[in-house]
């Protein structure tokens, strides 16, 4: 089982970047599937979700508007579109994967996690 974030880089306030997570050995479908952030001195926080069990999104109040989550079952990616991106928005990107197929906030929650993928929001 492997999650592969990619599609991080550079961008300036107000851009849209859209990153994604391939996985390999389970289907997307199959499992509730998340974004985390971590921010330098910060701690990881959960930014959106997508539950396999009734297909709800979960997103975080500062993204609202502004990220979403989508997923392509044929090519067994999850995707996170940022528009109007912010210089706060500035993390390194996670995704993660729970069995249960159902979104929770704590990091124990998720089963397999990807290496993460470097989104910086600068002028």
């Amino acid at each position: 089982v492997q999650l592969q974030a990619s599609g991080g880089g550079l961008v300036q306030p107000g851009e849209s970047l859209r990153v994604s997570c391939a996985a390999s050995g389970f289907t997307v479908d199959a499992y509730a599937i998340a974004w985390f952030r971590q921010a330098p001195g910060e701690e990881r926080e959960g930014v959106s979700c997508i539950s396999t069990r009734d297909g709800t999104l979960y997103y975080l109040d500062s993204v609202k508007g502004r990220f979403t989550i989508s997923r392509d079952i044929a090519k067994n990616t999850v995707y996170l579109q940022m528009n109007t991106l912010k210089p706060e928005d500035t993390a390194k990107y996670y995704c993660a994967a729970s069995q249960d197929g159902a979104c929770g906030s704590e990091l124990g929650w998720y089963d397999y996690w990807g290496r993460g993928t470097l989104v910086t929001v600068s002028s």
